[in-house]
């Protein structure tokens, strides 16, 4: 009962999902895949990632949202049915199936949720705690850690996701000006 609170916004993420994969109305797609980024934020909130939440929040609801929205403007409202190839169907299952295998069982070498004798909380975290406002300057531990002792991991995604921004931005306008 006491993770109720996760085991609710994983069963909608999981029904969100099958919606998804039946519906062939792209739009209603887009709209339900900005409703499952808003979902996995809540998640993230009650998992005390904050700012994976937020990330989440902007870039899954926010941002890719509204590309998909731009690209229907490109593209029709409906996809198209193509013949159901049985080989093609079984490897992507196979495959579907051997990735979820795979992070499951990489899984099992996590600590439990709430787990105070996991070495992170022995070694990272106190130091952090009593040291980050000292070494950085910044009150906010959070922003610490994400500013300074890992500055050029959050440079580095930054830039993934601006340089995907500019990709998806040329292509669409390479295929606007095709089509004119």
């Amino acid at each position: 009962m006491e993770r109720l609170h996760l085991v609710l916004p994983i069963v909608l993420l999981v029904a969100l999902a099958l919606a998804m994969l039946r519906l062939r109305n792209l739009l209603a797609i887009a709209i339900l895949s900005g409703v499952y980024s808003l979902v996995m934020a809540l998640v993230f909130t009650s998992l005390d990632a904050v700012d994976v939440a937020f990330t989440e929040a902007s870039v899954g609801a926010g941002i890719t949202l509204t590309l998909m929205l731009a690209t229907f403007s490109l593209t029709k409202r409906y996809e198209t049915r193509r013949p159901a190839d049985p080989l093609r169907r079984a490897f992507a299952l196979l495959i579907a199936c051997s990735i979820a295998v795979a992070l499951g069982y990489a899984t099992l070498d996590l600590p439990h949720l709430g787990d105070q004798t996991a070495e992170m909380h022995r070694h990272i975290a106190p130091r952090y705690i009593q040291l980050a406002e000292a070494e950085t300057g910044v009150p906010n531990i959070v922003t610490a850690v994400l500013a300074s002792y890992r500055g050029y991991d959050t440079l580095g995604e930054t830039t993934v996701i601006f340089t995907a921004g500019i990709g998806v931005m040329a292509l669409l306008w390479r295929w606007r000006t095709d089509l004119s």
